[in-house]
């Protein structure tokens, strides 16, 4: 006797949706769900300057969700547009390398965010 026999691990896989065995099921495959985000005039950036060690500034954009934008993405444009390098930080916060103020202000009001500060 195995040490799995009799659970549900010793059983061969079956399909959720027609109970057969997954060797025998013609189900078609679910669908994958397609996030969608806000459109950019719904939200509101802030941004800011920030000091760092070794007195490094970093300008800092707040205020996006991460749900309702796709913030990689945006961050890849932004640094572009810069020519600096940046970061995603844990609390959906973007930071770009340097004073970049104005130019990720004008970047983001041209793709359509209302921008504060």
């Amino acid at each position: 006797m195995g040490l799995l026999a009799g659970t549900i691990f010793d059983r061969p896989p079956h399909c959720d949706v027609c109970e057969k065995l997954e060797s025998e099921c013609i189900c078609p495959p679910p669908e994958p769900e397609k996030k969608t985000f806000a459109p950019p005039e719904k939200q509101t950036a802030r941004l800011g300057i920030e000091k760092r060690k070794k007195g490094k500034v970093v300008t800092v954009i707040r205020g996006l969700n991460g749900d309702q934008t796709n913030l990689p993405e945006l961050l890849t444009r932004l640094k572009n547009h810069c020519g600096a390098g940046g970061a995603k930080s844990d609390e959906d916060e973007l930071e770009i390398q340097g004073n970049q103020l104005e130019r990720v202000r004008t970047e983001l009001q041209k793709i359509g965010y209302r921008v504060k500060g």
